[in-house]
């Protein structure tokens, strides 16, 4: 038997989605699933040591999807506005938060209880768009163990060397702090390279985020928002386009470690800047990709082609797909009626 695909997209406004069939189809538990149907979901985290349980960071915090009970329930927490969400590769139960205004919250049982973490300095509020910054990504370093990694728009680049307990501020070098998104990878010379990006374009640190240096694109734009290791670790993908959000864009890939971009020819035409892409270890030739304003794509072969999907969402600002063991019997659990079959 074999495992079996769950692809979600969060949305700007239309709650989570979930599709069976590698998106050809979707399903929207409505508001008695636990999560009302006009959420904004800004972050998706799943372990593979828990299948039970999918974690969404929103615009009310922070909510757990359990998959046999088909339900969400929302986690207490200090937290009002969540716009990252992971998980210890360790520790399915310890989790991590970034808020809007930003700030870095940690849990060490599964989401019962919450502590703020130390980031001295960490700015709450931008003066460059009179608004509430927010931390777009904590990511977990696949090379150093202990290290951890948070972008913050609008106020640069964080680094913690203890699992997140607590968090130093980086920099040097960075045209801009309009952090979207960061990856971590083993360079062309296997050396750690440390990638950002930002609304003014790709960064690059070879000493541990110590110090960047800008990386111009041969694009028409600069403008960059996800970047993702494939899931074997030899490419990595980036969504590139003309702004938020936008009205064109490519999704570049690089076998170099981000040397070197080549563009991946999306099937168009594009209605706004691609936004985010997704992967998972159990498959590293399946792929999924969206734009800002909802547009889904898929590959079944590492990149190298694309399938533009049927269904198109608003707004979506999350992707995520995981593999879960085949249900008993051979059949896909009833849904319950309380869901939404749009």
């Amino acid at each position: 038997m074999e495992d079996r695909v769950k692809f979600y997209a969060g949305t700007a406004g239309h709650s989570v989605w979930f599709s069976d069939d590698r998106g050809a189809s979707w399903v929207h538990p409505n508001s008695h699933s636990g999560l009302y149907t006009e959420a904004r979901v800004w972050s998706l985290s799943s372990h593979p040591a828990d299948p039970e349980h999918l974690y969404a960071g929103t615009d009310m915090g922070v909510f757990r999807w359990q998959e046999s009970t088909a339900n969400w329930t929302q986690l207490p927490s200090p937290m009002q506005d969540v716009w990252s969400v992971a998980q210890d590769p360790d520790d399915p139960q310890i989790l991590y938060a970034g808020t809007r205004p930003a700030a870095f919250y940690r849990s060490p049982d599964g989401g019962r209880t919450w502590q703020q973490q130390s980031a001295p300095g960490i700015k709450t509020y931008s003066e460059i768009n009179k608004g509430p910054t927010r931390v777009t990504q904590i990511l977990f370093d696949p090379i150093d163990h202990d290290t951890m990694w948070a972008g913050v728009e609008i106020g640069g680049i964080y680094r913690s060397s203890d699992r997140g307990k607590s968090w130093i501020f980086l920099d040097q070098g960075l045209v801009s702090g309009d952090v979207h998104g960061l990856a971590v990878v083993r360079g062309a010379s296997g050396g750690k390279v440390v990638l950002a990006t930002t609304n003014k374009g790709l960064h690059r640190s070879e000493d541990n985020g110590e110090t960047w240096s800008w990386q111009k694109l041969d694009s028409p734009w600069q403008y960059t928002r996800a970047i993702t290791p494939s899931a074997d670790g030899s490419m990595l993908f980036l969504t590139n386009g003309n702004g938020p959000p936008g009205s064109a864009g490519r999704l570049l890939r690089s076998r170099d470690g981000g040397l070197s971009w080549e563009d991946l020819n999306l099937p168009g035409p594009l209605n706004s800047t691609p936004w985010c892409v997704a992967v998972h270890p159990s498959d590293p030739k399946l792929l999924f990709a969206c734009t800002n304003l909802g547009q889904l794509f898929r590959s079944d072969d590492g990149g190298g082609s694309w399938t533009r999907l049927a269904r198109e969402f608003g707004e979506v600002r999350a992707l995520h797909w995981r593999s879960l063991p085949p249900l008993a019997g051979h059949q896909e659990a009833a849904r319950p009626a309380t869901w939404n079959y749009k």
